[in-house]
């Protein structure tokens, strides 16, 4: 039988460091970029030792990265059965959704590096990957993309902080993503509503841009709640 830890375990033996180093804030970035990256998907159980072994480190640095991830809500603990990856449900919805209509549609308006070259690229970069992805019928891609997408978005505040709140954020809204079903039919007709954010910003109407970004979250977690049945 397959074990559908696999493919996030084989990733984490690539990223490994020199074992001297390893410390449970970096077992816990490498374990995060896992789910966010969907190698690590809802209800999948994390098996100690293996996890050890791909990352080289002691099950008391693992023990801690996982308390981390919990208290993130990233991961949960199941008495007598072990850590598995976290199934949000629609109160967790709601709550991811409120913290982004707070977060990006601000960073589009007021974000220091809206202006900035390298943040309008990280953008347009991101759509494009997108439309590439779409093209090749590579839905995993698109969903990959918009990841991407929203990481340049909140890229554009200018602020280190809200960055790793984001990586935090991009790895529970991977996990609700998980839950919706078909990527193709959840995040196809976003491809050009992330396209219209970037063209608004590129022209320099970034409270457009952010108005257009309200209507387009509080859509999608319309969407998901009516599919998660709440």
């Amino acid at each position: 039988m397959t074990d559908p830890a696999g493919p996030a375990l084989e990733a984490l033996a690539r990223v490994r460091t020199v074992q001297t180093s390893s410390t449970a804030e970096r077992v816990a970035d490498a374990v995060r970029e896992q789910v966010v990256e969907g190698l690590l998907l809802p209800g999948v159980r994390l098996p100690e030792q293996a996890l050890c072994d791909a990352l080289s480190v002691s099950r008391n640095t693992l023990r801690e990265a996982f308390s981390q991830l919990i208290a993130e809500r990233i991961l949960t603990r199941e008495q007598h059965r072990g850590v598995f990856v976290a199934t949000p449900g629609v109160a967790d919805v709601r709550d991811v959704y409120r913290a982004r209509r707070l977060v990006e549609p601000a960073a589009v308006r007021r974000g220091t590096q809206v202006d900035d070259p390298a943040g309008v690229k990280a953008l347009r970069a991101a759509v494009e990957e997108g439309r590439a992805a779409a093209a090749g019928r590579d839905w995993a891609g698109v969903a990959d993309a918009n990841q991407h997408f929203h990481r340049a978005v909140v890229g554009l505040a200018g602020s280190a902080r809200l960055d790793a709140w984001m990586a935090l954020l991009l790895a529970e809204m991977r996990l609700i993503f998980h839950r919706v079903g078909a990527v193709e039919d959840f995040h196809a007709p976003y491809l050009e509503r992330n396209a219209m954010v970037a063209d608004l910003v590129e022209q320099g109407r970034p409270d457009e841009a952010a108005t257009e970004l309200e209507a387009y979250l509080a859509d999608a977690e319309a969407r998901i709640v009516g599919a998660l049945g709440g």
